[in-house]
């Protein structure tokens, strides 16, 4: 996940640098001239599957400027030329500031905020003001709004953790529930990396250990559903199980078969995966007087 999304660094810094400094130059640029690309979501926390879909942010001081929507608009048809799939939205610092106030969803997205190129100092700005006037502020709101999010989705997605085709992304206990403790963790805390989970007391070491195993493996399940479906594919259906069982090389044994076998310990992470949610709504609880209902 973490080489697919530097690779995909390389690729937009090269044809950053094409565009900006050799289609569109300056010879005068003004300040508001200044632009700073930024990855978010999945691609922002260096999480990419062979086909996921690459989400940026251009980030620009005030207005968006002639020059720099030549630059936004080309870039992005280079990128799609390329076969990209790309979300994007060209935003000032205030715009950003002010939707993340507003909307859950983009707050969550920026979240994950990562400067790829362009102008550093924007993005510097950016951060500082995104952590004094959006972090600091409406948690408890935060809180319930991801708890309410991940309900809903286990509503959709059937609200058994062994459903017989289980969706690995959004199902319940899926990347979609680790990811959900993370934002909510970097939301009401200072944390930055799994590490900091520990050292704020909000996992033990051993369950810090096992929500950084319950993710490699749901990662590797999610690598080989894209590359065995040639798209973007989360479903665990069962014309891929006995194919990723084979390939994370789960053999038959006495009387159960590669793919039964697979499923069984898939079962497993998701449960694991519901205690860690317990374990972590439990001390939000404590710490945050709020009543949590995990299922």
């Amino acid at each position: 996940a973490s080489a697919n999304s530097f690779l995909m660094d390389q690729i937009i810094r090269v044809t950053f640098d094409r565009v900006d400094g050799d289609l569109f130059p300056s010879v005068n640029p003004t300040a508001a001239d200044r632009l700073s690309l930024i990855a978010v979501g999945g691609y922002g926390r260096e999480e990419m599957a062979p086909f996921s879909d690459i989400d940026l942010c251009f980030l620009h001081p005030w207005k968006l400027t002639p020059r720099s929507e030549q630059v936004v608009e080309y870039l992005l048809y280079l990128l799609w030329d390329l076969g990209l799939t790309v979300g994007h939205a060209a935003r000032s610092i205030d715009e950003c500031i002010a939707r993340a106030q507003k909307d859950v969803t983009i707050c969550t997205s920026l979240l994950e905020a990562r400067h790829i190129c362009g102008d550093q100092p924007i993005f510097t700005q950016f951060m500082v003001r995104f952590r004094r006037e959006v972090l600091t502020k409406g948690g408890d709101k935060f809180l319930a709004a991801k708890m309410s999010e991940r309900t809903d989705r286990h509503t959709q997605m059937g609200k058994s953790r062994y459903v017989l085709e289980p969706n690995i992304k959004d199902g319940k206990g899926g990347l979609r529930d680790l990811h959900t403790l993370f934002w909510i963790a970097k939301y009401l805390y200072p944390v930055f990396q799994i590490d900091d989970l520990v050292s704020h007391g909000i996992l033990k070491l051993d369950e810090k250990k096992l929500f950084e195993k319950s993710h490699k493996f749901l990662w590797t399940v999610r690598f080989h559903l894209h590359y065995l479906a040639r798209r973007k594919e989360d479903r665990l259906t069962f014309d891929q199980q006995a194919s990723v069982a084979d390939l994370m090389q789960f053999g038959p044994r006495r009387n159960a078969t590669g793919a039964e076998r697979f499923m069984k310990y898939y079962y497993r992470v998701a449960r694991n995966i519901g205690n860690l949610t317990r374990t972590f709504c439990s001390a939000l609880e404590a710490e945050h007087k709020n009543t949590i209902r995990v299922t």
